[in-house]
């Protein structure tokens, strides 16, 4: 089974200002912070990934 969510490396989170804690879920289409559980939904329907 394939890995469908891949560390964020090198990026900050803008609400509790965590390295490295973004993960991006594509299926979901959800950016989160595992340090603290803020959540981003992306659109990416349309784009080339």
């Amino acid at each position: 089974m394939r890995e469908l969510s891949c560390l964020l490396d090198g990026l900050r989170c803008s609400a509790c200002l965590s390295d490295n804690t973004l993960w991006l879920d594509l299926a979901a289409g959800l950016v989160e912070c595992r340090e603290c559980g803020q959540g981003a939904l992306i659109d990416h329907h349309g784009e080339e990934l």
